[in-house]
């Protein structure tokens, strides 16, 4: 069970070419964040996010893709959490799509910045009255005794908010990663994976193949 030296799998994705990619690296992350969509894959918005705080101390997470534009990724937490207290010492941070079925995946670094207070509550507001009622009561990444304390907490906001209209809290909201680097990679046979790689520079996207 220790040893995994011996666990293999083979990429057998058809080869990735310069000449075919497009100028900007969101047209190509449309093209394959739709076809992962379409494939019904389980969790295609599912990227672990990658934070560090002050002094470089790294945390990784899964969370959930919710929208992107030219502007960037969005998703939403408590700002108190240990992603959210590390975003505030230092924001920067990369994200990773893995769609291991059409092997592919796609890393995306760059600047992190909250999202204003209007689109948070809109968000919010548009969630199942559970998971509201769920992010209303915890505060993310704390510690708590029990999880009877946490459930007696949910239901002490019910009693308060009977109408199931339990309001956004203002510590929970959503984050945006505005990107500077795109890393395109798809598996192919023997390990001699394809690599493109996007670099923002001077407001312009320049393109590059990384070895594998």
């Amino acid at each position: 069970m220790k040893d995994q030296r011996h666990t293999r799998r083979e990429y057998t994705a058809p080869e990735l070419r310069r000449a075919a990619l497009p100028a900007q690296p969101l047209t190509l992350f449309q093209a394959w964040f739709r076809q992962a969509l379409a494939a019904n894959l389980e969790d295609a918005t599912a990227m672990a996010l990658a934070t560090a705080d002050a002094d470089g101390r790294p945390a990784v997470r899964i969370v959930l893709l919710k929208h992107f534009d030219e502007d960037g990724f969005c998703w939403y937490t408590d700002y108190r959490s240990r992603k959210g207290r590390q975003l505030a010492e230092n924001p920067q941070a990369s994200c990773l799509f893995y769609w291991s079925s059409l092997h592919r995946q796609v890393r995306i670094s760059g600047t992190v910045e909250r999202l204003d207070e209007a689109t948070s509550t809109e968000y919010f507001e548009s969630r199942p009255e559970d998971s509201r009622f769920s992010a209303a009561a915890s505060r993310q990444s704390a510690v708590i005794d029990s999880r009877d304390a946490l459930e007696a907490r949910v239901a002490e906001l019910r009693s308060r908010h009977p109408d199931g209209r339990v309001p956004r809290p203002a510590e929970w909201g959503g984050f945006r990663l505005r990107p500077r680097i795109y890393e395109f990679w798809q598996g192919r046979e023997h390990r001699l994976h394809d690599r493109f790689e996007y670099t923002l520079e001077d407001s312009a996207w320049s393109l590059a193949r990384l070895q594998p």
